[in-house]
């Protein structure tokens, strides 16, 4: 990790108009986190970095995000959209107290890689002033070229302004920048609009600072690291590279995945060693899963920990607050919410947990529920430890079922349980004999219409 001190400017003032949206583009997710967000954190690796965030007009909601995401970071407002050049000064502010290096991000690119980032800072480190990253395209077509003569970059060549041999360049510009601190603003303040769309380039950077006798050189990232995202399709083929390489890391890392293909992660999903996962698993943001333990086919897990061991589905829902210890059971059609579930404890079959503790090795029968709400309020439900519940039990809450005691099969409760204790909540069970002889014949003489 570079010790060199470290200013960011995150350009997201783009609109969601491409991505036929209201809310702005670079607020659309990536495995669960919006695309700001993960360039965000490529920068928040860094102690100390001063990060700021270029904004459009009117994105309250985008400054909550940044303020929520990264609580450091300060937003500066581009009123008018005049270039990338003028999007960067835009946080003149930040600038006029420089750091030894100053990257320029951009937010809909969410795909950069800590190591592309640490490419540019080294290059910075070793003596350049201004740092591209390149990538090779395998079809260069409307992105801007890099013009190299040696290891130095003499300028970034936009298509429309290309020479024939200038459009032969596959190697090319992802917008991403660094600049040795000390000269940043003096230099991107210098960057004219004498072009076409009379806007303030900050590839234009290149040239000048070439201009001027200054170091400029370019690095290398892959395309998938830096592909923009400008519609949903993008949107989408960015989602597929992320996925493969969570499946790829989670498996490199000990994690048996039988059908990689479909599982699908979140951007903080956290699987331990040894934890296997069966095919057609969704994991929401907020996941933990510890050692050794086993998801089954068909779950979704969001907001959850798995404690070692544990074995969970198939079609097994866990929603956010389901906090399950060491060797658990949680089967087919069980959800879980806002729950505790204790050590050895079994919640096998079509039960719904919710607002609850349950105690280490009690047993949850089948289409058991806790009555958690009323309408207006959520109210809880413990369950001690050694416990059984018998199948289609109706805990109505606030209740209590005291240490090893026993509920009846069919039961609602109302009253707590003492420990130890039996509890039968049922209708007095009448016997009429062969009363059902008589139903099937009133039956059938209603359905024929005879008397």
């Amino acid at each position: 990790m570079s010790t060199r001190s470290l200013q960011a400017i995150v350009l997201a003032a783009g609109l969601g108009t491409r991505m036929r949206s209201a809310a702005p583009k670079v607020m659309h997710e990536i495995g669960n986190l919006p695309m700001v967000g993960h360039v965000l954190k490529r920068i928040q690796h860094y102690q100390g970095a001063e990060i700021g965030v270029v904004v459009g007009p009117q994105m309250p909601d985008l400054v909550k995000l940044v303020a929520r995401l990264a609580p450091g970071a300060q937003c500066h407002e581009q009123v008018e959209r005049l270039g990338t050049a003028h999007a960067v000064l835009a946080a003149r502010s930040l600038l006029e107290t420089p750091k030894d290096d100053l990257l320029v991000l951009f937010a809909d690119t969410p795909l950069v890689t800590d190591a592309a980032v640490a490419r540019v800072r080294e290059a910075l480190a070793a003596g350049a002033d201004v740092v591209v990253l390149g990538f090779e395209a395998a079809n260069p077509f409307g992105y801007g070229r890099l013009v190299m003569r040696g290891d130095t970059l003499l300028a970034i060549r936009e298509e429309k302004e290309a020479s024939e041999a200038e459009r032969a360049i596959t190697f090319c510009n992802s917008g991403i920048m660094g600049f040795r601190g000390a000269i940043a603003l003096e230099l991107i303040s210098a960057i004219g609009n004498a072009n076409a769309k009379g806007e303030y380039y900050l590839t234009d950077a290149a040239e000048l600072a070439n201009a001027r006798g200054l170091k400029v050189s370019a690095v290398s990232a892959s395309e998938d690291e830096v592909r923009g995202v400008n519609n949903r399709a993008q949107l989408a083929e960015c989602e597929a590279i992320f996925q493969s390489r969570m499946r790829q890391e989670a498996m490199l890392s000990g994690v048996t995945l039988q059908a990689p293909e479909t599982v699908f992660f979140s951007h903080d999903t956290v699987l331990g060693v040894d934890v296997t996962v069966e095919p057609n698993v969704v994991f929401g943001p907020g996941v933990t899963v510890e050692a050794g333990a086993r998801i089954r086919a068909f779950s979704h897990l969001e907001g959850a920990h798995v404690g070692a061991g544990s074995l969970i589905g198939p079609y097994a829902r866990l929603r956010p607050g389901a906090q399950l210890a060491a060797d658990t059971h949680v089967g087919n059609f069980v959800e879980i919410k806002n729950a505790t579930i204790g050590a050895g404890a079994k919640v096998n079959h079509l039960t719904y947990i919710g607002d609850a503790s349950i105690g280490a090795r009690s047993n949850i029968g089948a289409g058991t529920i806790t009555c958690n709400y009323d309408g207006y309020g959520k109210y809880r439900t413990d369950i001690g430890e050694g416990c059984f519940i018998g199948s289609n039990s109706t805990l109505v809450a606030p209740i209590r079922i005291g240490d090893g005691a026993y509920v009846a099969a069919g039961s609602t409760l109302t009253e707590p349980v003492p420990e130890d204790a039996l509890a039968i909540g049922r209708a007095h069970q009448s016997v009429k004999p062969e009363r059902a002889r008589d139903l099937r014949a009133r039956f059938a003489a209603r359905k024929t219409g005879k008397p």
